[in-house]
């Protein structure tokens, strides 16, 4: 059958070749190659890679003989769950058709995925060295979490169990605010939406009207390398790693790595346990601040005893306020009576001097006369009744000083006894409101266990029955002892089953 069944006939005399447009024969090409293979499956490896912003994806296929290209058009590459890279061996299913204008056949590709394990490990080992020498996995460029952060980021589904049970396990530690980044976890749009999700966190204002989280969980639950491969991108791995807010992942269980562990800060083997390592435990954390309340206040009371101890110490140490003043007072007393002596002793030397100069001679008069006039005048300012008004001034500034210092003494211990008083008040008070606060503490953890102990079961009708201290569950058990006791709300009573 010819192939060109509507080629012109105008072929020259004695020419049996038929002549076609260059059009006209690739169009019979085109219909014959796709006629024969109308779907095919190719094995083959990934080579050259083109991403346009069109959204289509342009590779080639190849081995070791020939290479084709192929093309994935924008809405099939939307649904991929995992695109092809330069080297990862593929198992590519599609048409062939050919492109007229360049003169190639190509493979328009339907679906297209890594031929098994192998092949995606390959990719996987090759892309985490790849991003480890640019050291994205650096133990240096990882951030210390928050001991308690304020507001947590977690990114992941909001219809899985992942984040129900992050939730659930941080209203059990600790509540704290929760902002969910919904994202797909697995799909063409996990990566994307991821990387998108934590890039979104670090742009948010601390502060403002949708606060920034001061902790990010990245979170998904188990499956297959095929349903984890979205964190194993790398447009997810280097948003963790640029992450400000640190980042802890937990994807997949205990036995699934994928390299967002490595470049958070991070790792958890489970969702709960990326919850358990955002908070601490309340409770424990009150606790302490409960010993640390008391070993303070033992503290400061054992401080204030100590300085009240030796207040008073010192205060019997220091002399009274008259004391302070016996010693001047008897000083000024001997030197008292020591200027009345000396004030007598120039009565008499002066007494003398006058005898004297009577037996002298006229000429020595004068000379004698003056001196008499010197030792009269220095006399004068020696008689008792000056020396007794400069002791009475003296005694007078004394008195007045001494006055003065006793009501500072006994202004100073009342206010260091005022002190004393409002320290060992506040202490009270303080002791008072602790005392009070772990009453209220027993008793509600006394109701919770009347709640949930197994007597209030009983007042509702039910019973328990033992046998020699062992609980006993069935009937089975129950006909194997001789002797059964069975508790109720008000008593014990013994029955023998054995027994008619």
């Amino acid at each position: 059958m010819d192939l060109f069944d509507d080629a012109p006939d105008d072929t020259p005399a004695g020419d049996n070749s038929p002549e076609y447009t260059i059009g006209e024969l690739s169009g019979a090409i085109k219909r014959v190659i796709e006629n024969e293979f109308g779907h095919v499956r190719v094995r083959a490896e990934v080579g050259r890679v083109s991403l346009p912003r069109s959204g289509h994806m342009y590779l080639d296929l190849k081995d070791d003989k020939a290479v084709m290209a192929g093309i994935i058009w924008k809405g099939v590459a939307s649904r991929l769950q995992t695109l092809p890279e330069e080297g990862m061996e593929v198992i590519a299913t599609g048409r062939i058709t050919t492109f007229p204008g360049q003169s190639k056949y190509q493979i328009i590709i339907e679906d297209i995925q890594p031929a098994g394990m192998g092949a995606l490990m390959a990719v996987l080992e090759k892309r985490k060295a790849a991003l480890s020498a640019e050291g994205l996995f650096d133990a240096s460029r990882k951030k210390p979490l928050p001991y308690l952060p304020h507001i947590i980021g977690v990114v992941t589904s909001p219809s899985g169990a992942v984040i129900r049970d992050i939730l659930h396990r941080l209203r059990d530690r600790f509540p704290r605010k929760v902002l969910i980044w919904p994202v797909a976890v697995q799909g063409a749009k996990c990566a994307p939406e991821v990387a998108h999700a934590i890039e979104g966190f670090n742009r948010l204002t601390p502060g403002g009207a949708l606060p920034r989280p001061d902790l990010i969980i990245v979170a998904r639950g188990g499956g297959s390398v095929e349903d984890l491969w979205g964190f194993n991108e790398e447009a997810v791995v280097r948003a963790a790693a640029a992450s400000d807010i640190p980042l802890i992942s937990a994807v997949g269980h205990e036995t699934d790595t994928t390299l967002i562990d490595y470049a958070s800060d991070k790792r958890a083997p489970t969702p709960t346990a990326a919850a358990e390592l955002a908070v601490p435990v309340r409770v424990e954390l009150l606790a302490y601040l409960d010993q640390q309340h008391a070993r303070l206040s033992r503290a400061l009371s054992q401080g204030l005893i100590q300085r009240g101890q030796r207040l008073r110490d010192v205060s019997r140490a220091l002399p009274r306020p008259d004391s302070l003043l016996d010693t001047p007072r008897q000083r000024l007393d001997r030197a008292g009576d020591r200027l009345m002596r000396a004030a007598s002793l120039t009565d008499a030397a002066a007494l003398r001097l006058e005898r004297a100069t009577a037996r002298l001679d006229p000429a020595l008069m004068a000379g004698v006369q003056r001196r008499k006039m010197r030792l009269t005048n220095i006399a004068g300012g020696l008689r008792p009744a000056t020396l007794t008004r400069k002791l009475s001034q003296d005694r007078a500034r004394l008195n007045d000083r001494a006055a003065r210092l006793a009501p500072a003494l006994m202004r100073e211990r009342k206010q260091q006894a005022q002190r004393l008083t409002r320290t060992t008040k506040s202490l009270s008070e303080a002791a008072n409101r602790q005392i009070a606060k772990w009453q209220s503490q027993i008793t509600t953890a006394e109701r919770l266990r009347r709640t949930l102990g197994y007597e209030a079961t009983l007042e509702r009708g039910f019973a328990v029955i033992r046998a020699d201290e062992t609980l006993i569950t069935t009937s089975a058990q129950a006909t194997t002892h001789d002797t059964l006791t069975i508790q109720f709300a008000d008593n014990t009573v013994t029955v023998h089953p054995s027994k008619k």
